[in-house]
């Protein structure tokens, strides 16, 4: 077998251990193979790399659980071409399952080439990761207080859910303060509501009626402090996340105006590439797709599509399209398969967004599947279209331009209505409307 990479290393790394494994040209044909054990904290991984360096390796595979590669990645990101393997895809043969078999294992392989290394962003893409990934946390915390505060009102016996959709809206907040004040009566709270509640005063006089007890109080004071902190700290998020945007992956001094933009097809490699304010303002044109979506999404794949190649190679890395499980003939199953779960995430909520949209292809794939398919299969096929939406405007740095369908398309689709209806005992005739006069 043909040899890739002459000098390279393989990490099998653990929590509090690493094994690597060496392998260097030696005097025959077979290489010079040195195992070694180094610790995880920073001055072992520098050992490991001083050690590395004097082997003269260049290339190092490494294959962790969790989080466990990054204090590695941080350290030797620079000094070796680093891969991050799955261990799915590199399990080693059964009986042989040890920290020094691994290393070597994975050491061979990267040798012969057959290593494909995970995503790894730049380091100010993986910031920005970690900004969005917890904020979203955040907001998830937000909705799990939202939850309990619901529950201490139904233990006072306060139906304030059954009559306001957001029990922590405006009107429902002036509400639920006074209640902590120790106001009881249900009238002089109901006049509290604002707006369009107020149309429900009499339905909010009897869900206030309730057995309040200091216990109560003490709760629903503590869940709303609870949710001014977490509204607080999400503004800050959403702050700091704009500033990175603009300063990390701000555009280049050079960079062309954006009306200058031009497709994918025109670009040479030299050109710069797309900054993040310009990439969020153009994926916010999808239907569906937010300004906070938008951040998930460049925080996750980035704005340079030219390392996935194509949009269909996209979806499958971010596990979006429909899994291929065949034998003899028969398909087993098409589940999606496990992701990026952070992108998967932002693209099901913006597909639950885009179907609300009126005349939006994403609306229009929804209608045409649900029906036979399911509303989770069909939510996810959604999610499936708008990221290849967000590859071609990410692509040709132009916004968003909804898919207009083919005649032969058209056709088809007036053909099948005309055979549901035919079914039914009737007979259609369709004729072409005459356009309005202008």
């Amino acid at each position: 077998m043909d040899v890739t990479y002459p000098s390279c290393a393989g990490l099998d790394v653990h929590k509090k251990s690493v094994a690597a494994c060496a392998l260097v040209p030696g005097a025959g044909p077979e290489p010079q193979r040195e195992t070694r054990f180094f610790g995880t904290t920073t001055r072992e991984v520098l050992a490991l790399s001083d050690w590395l360096s004097a082997k003269g390796v260049t290339h190092v595979a490494m294959e962790a659980t969790g989080e466990f590669w990054k204090p590695l990645y941080n350290l030797l990101e620079g000094s070796f071409v680093l891969l991050v393997v799955n261990a799915q895809h590199i399990r080693n043969v059964p009986g042989r399952k040890t920290d020094v078999g691994d290393a070597a294992w994975i050491a061979d392989l990267l040798r012969h080439g057959l290593l494909q290394g995970s995503f790894i962003p730049p380091l100010p893409q993986r910031d920005l990761r970690d900004l969005t990934r917890q904020r979203t946390s955040l907001v998830q915390e937000r909705a799990m207080v939202v939850n309990h505060l619901q529950k201490v009102l139904e233990w006072a016996n306060l139906k304030l859910a059954g009559v306001a959709t957001d029990v922590v809206g405006v009107s429902a907040r002036a509400m639920l303060e006074a209640i902590v004040a120790g106001e009881t009566d249900a009238a002089v709270l109901a006049q509290l509501a604002r707006g369009r509640m107020r149309a429900k005063r009499e339905l909010l006089e009897q869900a206030l009626v309730g057995r309040v007890r200091p216990h109560h109080r003490f709760l629903i004071a503590q869940h709303l402090a609870h949710l001014d902190f977490l509204d607080e700290q999400v503004a800050l998020f959403d702050a700091r996340i704009s500033a990175h945007l603009a300063t990390e992956l701000g555009p280049p001094p050079d960079t062309p105006p954006a009306d200058e933009d031009w497709p994918a097809a025109l670009r040479r490699p030299e050109d710069p590439p797309l900054d993040g304010p310009r990439a969020v303002a153009l994926l916010d044109t999808i239907p569906g797709v937010g300004r906070q979506v938008a951040e998930v999404v460049v925080a996750e794949i980035g704005t340079a599509m030219e390392r996935f190649g194509s949009a269909r190679r996209l979806a499958k890395w971010a596990k979006l399209c429909p899994g291929n499980n065949e034998s003899a003939g028969k398909r087993q199953s098409g589940r999606t398969g496990m992701g990026n779960r952070a992108l998967r995430s932002a693209l099901v909520q913006a597909a639950q967004a885009a179907v609300k949209v009126k005349d939006c292809y994403p609306a229009q794939v929804f209608r045409r599947l649900v029906g036979r398919r399911g509303k989770k299969r069909a939510i996810i096929a959604v999610a499936h279209r708008l990221l290849h939406a967000i590859y071609y405007v990410l692509s040709d740095r132009r916004p968003y331009a909804d898919y207009q369908p083919r005649e032969e398309d058209r056709r088809t689709q007036i053909d099948t209505l005309c055979r549901r209806i035919e079914r039914h005992g009737f007979k259609v005739t369709v004729e072409p409307v005459a356009a309005a006069p202008t």
